[in-house]
């Protein structure tokens, strides 16, 4: 069966995929922000529970592009560390310059800490000026996988761009199609580029009435979100995604 890697926003989400028959996910905290760091009790929590789960785990220090400040740069570090320092299999990044281009420099010093473990470049890729040739930086400095939409809003929009990628990456780099993959699109992506794996994040809503009792009351930014309720991840969703695939 070809691999599904569930995005997934904590530790709860990350065990109920390992409950549906995920093999591999990406370990987040706040998916409303396309994925932050998850904390180093999260993946403790999902490697006592899944010990042979393999949990990537994202490093991103905040929302809004990804050029770092110097001190952000520095806690990406740390928090990769402690990561691995904890089991993580292997930790998802992303470096750019003020051009968005590939930040070799940074890169370079995140792989020496990866080392053997896998190295993933995620989405950042998706705003650079020439995907191919941020390929070329990634495939030279060593990178694993590259996780893509194809510079487009979801997979299904940048199939062109994608094949292109796969085409160019020929078989240097690992292609991870992720961004709109569902249940009813991931058997067409994985025929249509020939990968054999997809990533996707499998979520219904879930509701706390702990805070149904003043719904006028708001903790987030403008968006306003309503506070009694929230995304998760449900075993029997990827159970049911898994059976789709080919």
């Amino acid at each position: 069966m070809s691999l599904l890697e569930v995005c997934c926003g904590s530790a709860a989400d990350a065990v109920a995929a390992w409950k549906g028959g995920a093999k591999r996910v990406e370990l987040n905290s706040d998916l409303f922000h396309g994925g932050l760091t998850p904390t180093v009790g999260s993946l403790q929590v999902v490697k006592q529970a899944a010990p042979d789960l393999e949990v990537m785990c994202m490093v991103r220090p905040r929302e809004g592009g990804f050029c770092y400040t110097d001190t952000e740069y520095a806690v990406m570090l740390a928090d990769a560390r402690a990561l691995l320092a904890n089991g993580a299999d292997g930790i998802v990044f992303g470096f750019l310059l003020p051009d968005g281009t590939v930040d070799r420099a940074r890169c370079r010093t995140m792989l020496d800490l990866i080392g053997e473990r896998t190295a993933v470049f995620h989405r950042a890729i998706d705003v650079t000026p020439d995907p191919l040739a941020a390929l070329d930086a990634l495939i030279e400095l060593g990178v694993d996988r590259v996780l893509t939409s194809g510079q487009k809003p979801t997979v299904p929009e940048g199939m062109e761009t994608l094949r292109s990628m796969i085409a160019h990456a020929a078989g240097r780099i690992q292609i991870l199609p992720g961004g709109g993959v569902t249940a009813d699109n991931a058997a067409w992506v994985l025929d249509a580029l020939g990968v054999n794996q997809v990533h996707a994040a499998i979520h219904r809503t879930a509701h706390d009435r702990s805070a149904m009792g003043n719904p006028s009351i708001y903790f987030g930014g403008a968006v306003y979100p309503p506070e009694d309720r929230y995304s998760l991840t449900d075993a029997s969703d990827v159970a049911a995604f898994r059976a789709r695939l080919p």
